[in-house]
């Protein structure tokens, strides 16, 4: 299984070892040209000192004199390099490392174009197998031995084996594969402590959401505050998600429990009156009289089904713009409340009405507004008492348009009024009154307001309570 430490140690390794190759191919290819400039500098100098010499020598022809012979000796003790002095065809006359005789001398150097370049180069430079004269591969520099007139007596071919250079580089190869496997081992025990740390969040927020995914609403992932930004981050997303969903799940079964309660009572009502007028308990002549209640329990249920069907069309909670016209809101208004008159009547409310003398046009979907007002006024002419008042009015202030809906009654508790608008929720806990209503009016109300991108408010103070909401004004 592919774990984040391991793609972690995995990536990081790759990085680390790739670094280290890097590092150590650039720092032995540095060394090996410092090392092999070094070592050709040394024969440069070596060589151009033994040919300042060997000219006195052979342009007297004394060079197997024993004063020259013991300071070539001495040079190549000093140096630690070969020395081969040719004369002008190329022959060896002798060796440093013998200079009382070697097996080299009477060999010659049988390559005219090397002599060539000799004559016509102040150093010649080269590096390898030299055949004939050593079994070992060299660097070597060859340099003219000119006399007075520049004239070319001879050449002075001194080398040292590339042996001691690459003693030097594997030496330091082994150092540097040392350190290198010290910093490996320690980049490793690094690692694996700070990806075990960085992942561990990481797994506790994973054994968090399987507790959540099995039911366990309340898990929350919990991480340190060292931890990365972005765990963190991660951290409280899941945190909201999870509050969120728990809310959601919470609203549903507060849904369901509500629904089961509200269809229970009715659903109770016509089963016993069915069952009563069946079986003979209830009589003939008292049949009628139940039916009607059970027709009016069957109505109720159908708006609850209606009303439930409204909310659902509404989750997503924006208007279409196609349903959207221009129109008089105080026309609609009036025409709402003038089908409330028979109710207004039966309680003998006193209604105050203050519209704008012109009309006010706005910008919204008439139906969901005319639905709005109607709610808003059938609940407030519910709930007034037998001849208390209801206001509506309509204002215009900036761009908007304010419509508000007021009754005179009981005084809504102050803990109450944020609860007004979710669904089922009803002041009375008992049920007992109000059986006309379900809960969802109001709902409804602040969903189709906020579907067009405005705002409803309610207050409730001194036995007065108001609903006020905006609308686009479009004059």
């Amino acid at each position: 299984m592919k774990t984040t430490f391991s793609r972690s140690f995995f990536a990081y390794a790759v990085i680390l070892l790739a670094a280290l190759l890097l590092v150590g191919v650039s720092f032995q290819f540095l060394v090996r040209n410092f090392l092999t400039e070094q070592v050709y500098e040394d024969l440069k100098s070596d060589s151009a000192a033994v040919a300042q010499i060997a000219s006195a020598y052979l342009r007297q022809d004394t060079v197997n004199s024993q004063d020259f012979l013991v300071s070539l000796a001495v040079a190549e003790r000093v140096s630690g390099n070969d020395t081969v002095i040719c004369d002008a065809q190329g022959q060896i006359l002798l060796c440093s490392s013998a200079p009382l005789g070697c097996a080299h001398q009477g060999l010659a150097i049988t390559s005219r174009d090397y002599l060539q370049k000799v004559t016509a180069e102040t150093f010649v430079v080269s590096s390898g197998l030299v055949e004939g004269l050593y079994t070992d591969n060299r660097y070597v520099v060859s340099t003219a031995i000119r006399g007075p007139g520049e004239e070319f007596l001879g050449l002075v071919m001194v080398s040292a084996p590339t042996a001691n250079t690459q003693s030097v580089l594997k030496r330091i190869s082994d150092i540097y594969l040392f350190v290198s496997v010290l910093v490996v081992l320690a980049a490793v025990v690094i690692m694996t402590v700070y990806a075990r740390k960085s992942s561990s969040p990481l797994r506790d927020m994973a054994r968090t959401a399987a507790a959540f995914g099995h039911g366990n609403l309340k898990a929350r992932a919990q991480v340190p505050e060292d931890a990365p930004e972005e765990i963190r981050d991660l951290a409280l997303a899941f945190n909201n998600m999870a509050q969120s969903l728990e809310k959601i799940e919470h609203g549903r079964k507060e849904f369901v429990a509500n629904v089961s309660h509200e269809l229970k009572t009715p659903m109770t009502t016509i089963g016993g009156f069915v069952d009563g007028i069946l079986d003979g308990t209830i009589p003939p002549q008292q049949q009628e009289k139940y039916l009607q209640i059970v027709s009016g329990e069957t109505k109720r249920l159908s708006r609850l089904v209606r009303s439930m069907l409204d909310v659902s069309q509404m989750q997503d909670g924006v208007v279409p713009e196609e349903k959207k016209s221009r129109f008089d809101i105080t026309e609609c208004a009036g025409q709402v409340l003038i089908t409330f008159e028979s109710k207004i009547n039966d309680k003998q409310l006193d209604v105050q009405v203050s519209f704008p003398e012109h009309p006010v046009i706005t910008y919204a979907c008439r139906d969901y507004i005319t639905q709005v007002i109607y709610n808003l006024v059938d609940n407030a002419v519910k709930f007034c008492p037998q001849g208390g008042s209801l206001g509506l009015s309509v204002r215009e202030g900036g761009q908007k348009v304010f419509v508000r809906i007021s009754n005179n009654g009981q005084t809504i508790p102050a803990q109450e009024l944020p609860l007004l608008f979710e669904r089922f929720h009803k002041l009375d806990k008992s049920r007992s009154q109000n059986r006309d209503g379900w809960g969802l009016g109001l709902y409804i109300v602040k969903t189709l307001v906020c579907a067009h991108g405005e705002d409803i408010s309610v207050s409730s103070a001194d036995g007065t309570t108001e609903f006020t909401f905006t609308l686009p004004l479009a004059n």
